[in-house]
């Protein structure tokens, strides 16, 4: 996850160009609109043919685009927010999403759906309100994904480990990482922040991460949930690395390390935790096969389940926005039609739409069909996504990440590391 802490100081900085490359259009028109989305090389070729597709399927219309990386993407909006000219059709993401909301920033694209210029009917009720804040839809989904683990078969064999992601406990993970080190010496790697891994833990105690009011970690009033967040996040870590099976914290706890430099990567490990879109840019960075798992869980994959999709990003549109027709037209047509999403090729995650995703299926490559097959087959262990985490989430990892470190490294014991995770949390959420 990134850092709002960095885009909430740039409110007043003068407004710059998006990186290179952008197709420019004059304002004021009726027949244009802006896009804005982060990327990479790869997203923004395809994303472009997208964009020039719609052009050529509505002569005389003309669109924008704006993109940049993920950091100057999240600063740039938030100059324009404070010069009011924020595009008319934006990538949103989960994380932010709450606090554009709050502002008022972006659209109800309810009365479009009513009026069918936006296409759910291909759309699950969960996924749509995947997107739903304060009864409206501000926002869709543009890939499917979750978190997981992704692991180095070639170890798994040689250690002579099987896992069975369906049905496999937190307890059966420590087992084979030990394991798996005495037979290969591959190690470990430590979970890292406060987020994913005790999420899904508290997903099990039937619990969202956060309190309904946003002010307080969940664990906070459940002893069950804090007992089991203390032992397997903080406990068990401890235990592997008094085994010589955690890979050294202080070396794979930095935040934001780029693919090619984890420790699965570079042969150090043979695990690690991603969000499932991430699987295909992991394996080419590793430059092997990867295999990717659900994450184990407290007592089996069983109901209540930890694990949830997520949309891998929105697509918003903006409430300042003068082409509100235009644009909930163009949302449509990059969510459903599907000689657009043939330049897409998934690259944002899994899409949505059934017959968009059956469609792609046969044309995407052999690591985006895994990943296919991997949604299909875990779906059925999967349950609803919580509302999105209160603003300051990211404030909240930042602070309670060397606590945890601290923890690993034996600095402190896990008992003082989760109260003070806890009594930091709660400070930050409350403020």
């Amino acid at each position: 996850m990134k850092k709002i802490g960095v885009v909430l100081l740039c409110l007043v900085l003068p407004a710059f160009v998006f990186a290179g490359g952008q197709k420019q259009a004059s304002g004021g028109s009726s027949n244009y609109l802006r896009f804005a989305w982060w990327g990479n090389t790869v997203r923004d070729e395809r994303t472009r043919k997208l964009v020039d597709l719609f052009e050529q399927k509505n002569p005389g219309v003309t669109i924008e685009t704006e993109t940049t990386g993920w950091d100057d993407y999240w600063v740039k909006l938030n100059t324009q927010t404070a010069s009011g000219s924020l595009p008319d059709v934006m990538q949103q993401d989960y994380s932010y999403i709450t606090m554009y909301n709050d502002k008022n920033l972006l659209e109800n694209m309810d009365p479009f759906v009513q009026k069918g210029v936006i296409d759910l009917s291909k759309w699950t009720k969960d996924t749509i309100n995947s997107g739903r804040l304060g009864g409206k839809l501000i926002a869709l989904d543009l890939g499917t994904n979750c978190w997981g683990m992704l692991a180095d078969p070639a170890i798994l064999k040689k250690a002579g480990v099987t896992i069975d992601d369906t049905n496999w406990t937190w307890k059966d993970y420590e087992q084979m990482a030990i394991a798996i080190f005495k037979a290969t010496g591959a190690q470990t790697v430590p979970f890292g922040d406060f987020d994913q891994i005790p999420e899904h833990i508290v997903r099990q105690f039937s619990l969202a991460m956060f309190s309904k009011d946003g002010k307080s970690v969940s664990v906070t009033n459940n002893p069950a949930a804090y007992a089991a967040v203390k032992e397997i996040f903080l406990d068990m870590p401890l235990r592997l690395k008094a085994a010589g099976a955690l890979y050294d914290p202080e070396d794979a706890f930095i935040p934001d390390v780029a693919m090619e430099e984890m420790p699965l990567s570079l042969n150090k490990a043979w695990n690690a935790y991603q969000w499932s879109n991430e699987f295909v840019s992991m394996q080419e960075a590793a430059g092997r096969p990867l295999d990717y798992y659900l994450c184990p869980s407290v007592a089996g994959n069983k109901a209540p389940y930890g694990t949830y999709f997520q949309p891998s990003q929105f697509i918003s549109m903006l409430s300042s926005s003068k082409n509100k027709d235009l644009g909930a037209k163009f949302v449509n047509f990059f969510l459903n039609d599907l000689e657009a999403n043939r330049f897409l090729l998934a690259e944002r995650g899994i899409p949505v739409p059934t017959d968009v995703r059956s469609d792609l299926a046969g044309r995407v490559d052999p690591a985006m069909k895994y990943m296919f097959d991997f949604i299909t087959r875990v779906t059925p262990y999967t349950s609803p996504i919580d509302p999105p985490a209160p603003s300051a989430v990211d404030e909240l990892r930042d602070m309670t990440r060397p606590i945890i470190l601290q923890c690993y490294t034996g600095q402190i014991s896990s008992d003082a590391a989760m109260a003070q995770i806890v009594k930091t949390a709660n400070d930050i959420l409350n403020q």
